[in-house]
């Protein structure tokens, strides 16, 4: 007999399908006689098969997870207003969720994808139909796994063009480029972390960074399998950049070539000129390029950015941006990258994007508060009887590491399941202490699964204070289910009585993941508008590893657009 579920599903597959080839169709013909113009192309159907494959990189060839055997994995292509549907099929050894990172998921959280937080993981052998709908946004995001350290691989792009006849607002590019820049290790991934967590010691970084996949030339390997972007004289290119890595910062350059950013995060921008991009990991930004020098190829370079003493991989990433008509063999014209440690670039980048602020998108940034919190985050050291050295580094956030439950917290909340969470995350630390300073000595983070409530359409003023109990260190921090507004940042302690006098109220950039600089503090604003559970935690994997997360339980409101969804029929079991 054929479940009631498996019969919704493929009815929504169906429907999904029948449109699209309506859709397709009237492209074709460009007849509105046949299709009447009043169909639109609104759900887009995806089939994502995770499957293991071979791949070589380095002169080294190792098994990696993949969606549909592909590294790195497809761009996701929609318009704004879209339903998307993505059916996956898990075909590997290992759970696996997928992330869209950057949608807004509104009331459809059973579809976010982390973990553990908003769905049980699929499970080898088991199928999951994602469904959402992209609601107001438009621009570059990206799509991940969210469990373990699989994203290292199992990543993409989402490209989300405005709805139709909408133009963007700045100069129609010639071409549009997708640049997915990542890691690599020579190792499986989920065997460097394994060992970190039996050992209690850091992981080991990655061998190289990689632009679309390629490394490009690297020490000990004669292959030079590197990505070329190739550009026609005179045209202009929007290069939509992301940075899937999963624990470096990145800067991004091409030599003799300045780049305008016009949108982050999927937010439009001010235009703002540049020879230098940087993007944590998780961050997208989409520039214009103008393909305005001489005849020839030019260096593309991504590099990371590490201003403490973390290790860190410091191998540079290559790739070529080639003008057509380039001679074979033309030298290679060079650029310099900045320096691994440097701080003031990664300042005057962030420092100076400002959201667009027009008319047909405006900044609405909280200017009245409901919840005013304060998180301190970092690294701290744990006694642990069975590691390496009797201790075990932990990341926590107001001095709770959080522990994963082995039930899915929003399927708690919204059955009500008691003992899989708590409600009483701190808004604030404990003991305030010098958070920048001398650490205090004795401190040992405390273990928990703790949710912050937040009523519905509520407003919140969050203080990102980085700390220095290990090392002061750069946290690249993401929310899941609403955009926020940087409204301020800076170095040291954040002083309540000075530094909300200096916060950008009228046009903050507006994003879903912000680089808490190093032994500094980042403020952000945003509405709690979107009922479920949402994660919210460093994109740092090492640190969100070891506990740098939480989350927030948004309330429904009143009636049911104002609440959650019911749970799809299909939601997996843990």
């Amino acid at each position: 007999m054929v479940s009631s579920k498996f019969k919704q599903d493929k009815r929504l597959e169906t429907k999904a399908a029948v449109l699209s080839m309506v859709c397709w169709v009237r492209t074709l013909l460009f007849i509105s006689v046949l299709v009447p113009a009043f169909v639109e192309c609104r759900i887009r159907h995806y089939h994502f098969n995770v499957v293991v494959k071979n791949e070589t990189k380095l002169c080294s060839t190792k098994p990696i997870v993949t969606v549909n055997g592909k590294f790195p994995g497809q761009t996701l292509y929609a318009r704004e207003g879209d339903n998307v549907l993505v059916r996956l099929t898990n075909h590997v050894q290992y759970n696996v969720t997928i992330h869209w990172h950057g949608v807004r998921q509104l009331r459809t959280g059973w579809s976010d994808g982390p973990a553990y937080i908003t769905q049980c993981p699929i499970q080898p052998g088991q199928n999951f139909l994602y469904n959402f709908t992209l609601t107001g946004q438009r621009g570059t995001l990206l799509w991940h796994a969210h469990i373990s350290w699989l994203r290292s691989t199992v990543h993409g792009a989402i490209v989300i063009l405005p709805k139709k006849g909408v133009p963007y607002p700045f100069p129609k590019p010639y071409k549009e480029k997708v640049i997915v820049l990542g890691e690599w290790w020579k190792a499986d991934t989920e065997a460097v972390v394994n060992q970190a967590m039996q050992t209690g010691l850091p992981p080991n970084i990655s061998d190289a960074h990689t632009i679309n996949g390629h490394p490009g030339p690297v020490p000990n390997c004669s292959s030079d399998d590197a990505y070329t972007l190739h550009v026609e004289t005179g045209k202009t290119y929007l290069l939509r950049v992301i940075n899937a890595a999963l624990n470096d910062e990145l800067f991004f350059k091409i030599a003799n070539h300045n780049l305008t950013v016009v949108e982050v995060d999927a937010c439009y921008t001010k235009p703002l000129e540049t020879d230098t991009l940087f993007l944590g990991p998780g961050q997208t930004t989409t520039a214009l390029l103008k393909a305005d020098q001489g005849i020839g190829k030019y260096l593309i370079a991504i590099s990371p950015f590490m201003d403490t003493v973390v290790a860190v991989d410091n191998l540079t990433g290559m790739g070529y941006l080639r003008y057509n008509h380039t001679l074979a063999f033309t030298p290679t014209t060079f650029v310099p990258i900045p320096a691994v440690n440097a701080t003031p670039v990664t300042s005057v980048f962030s420092d100076s994007l400002r959201s667009l602020n027009s008319k047909q998108y405006p900044t609405n940034v909280p200017l009245t508060i409901d919840h005013s919190l304060f998180f301190t985050i970092g690294i701290g050291i744990n006694p642990c009887a069975t590691c390496f050295n009797g201790s075990r580094a932990v990341a926590a956030i107001n001095n709770v590491s959080f522990v994963m439950p082995t039930t899915a917290i929003l399927q708690a909340h919204y059955y009500g399941i008691n003992g899989v969470f708590t409600d009483d995350f701190p808004a604030k630390p404990a003991i305030p202490f010098n958070y920048t300073g001398t650490p205090p000595s004795g401190i040992q983070t405390m273990n928990g699964t703790k949710v912050y409530r937040l009523a519905y359409n509520s407003t919140v003023q969050l203080v990102i204070q980085g700390n220095t109990i290990v090392a002061p260190e750069s946290h690249p921090t993401h929310l899941h289910g609403s955009n926020f507004f940087v409204v301020g940042r800076g170095v040291g302690n954040f002083d309540p009585d000075k530094d909300p006098l200096k916060f950008n109220l009228v046009d903050p950039v507006e994003r879903n993941t912000v680089s808490v600089p190093t032994a500094g503090w980042t403020a952000i604003r945003f509405r709690a508008d979107n009922p479920g559970i949402w994660f919210f935690h460093c994109h740092l994997e090492v640190h969100t590893t070891w506990g740098l997360k939480m989350a927030f339980l948004v309330d429904n409101g009143k009636g049911p657009n104002e609440s959650i969804e019911p749970p799809p029929s299909d939601l997996p079991k843990c």
